[in-house]
């Protein structure tokens, strides 16, 4: 089972990571903290300081086409926000 899914990389989490050295994952939805904090820490060879988690739930959504309206949804997920030891940092780009 893969904890990590893929790392988070938007304008928001890249402002946390910049000031807070806070660091942005989906994970999979039975990981726990303790699991995360191990997969993070294998992964990448950083130390972590601290795992918070949060469930996204799914959102309804509605497309207007020729053939009339469509119905559907995006499905729930699980975030972790991983906060790293000071000086410590993860870099996404090094295999680009």
């Amino acid at each position: 089972m893969a904890i990590i899914i893929k790392p988070i990389v938007t304008e928001k989490q890249t402002a946390l990571t910049e000031k807070l050295n806070k660091y942005g994952f989906r994970v999979d939805i039975k990981a726990n903290k303790i699991q995360i904090k191990k997969a993070v820490e294998d992964r990448y060879n950083v130390t972590v300081t601290g795992v918070n988690t949060l469930i996204i739930p799914g959102k309804k959504k509605s497309r207007y086409t020729k053939a009339g309206i469509i119905n559907g949804s995006t499905s729930a997920y699980k975030k972790a926000i991983v906060t790293l030891k000071e000086g410590d940092k993860i870099d996404f780009y090094s295999n680009i």
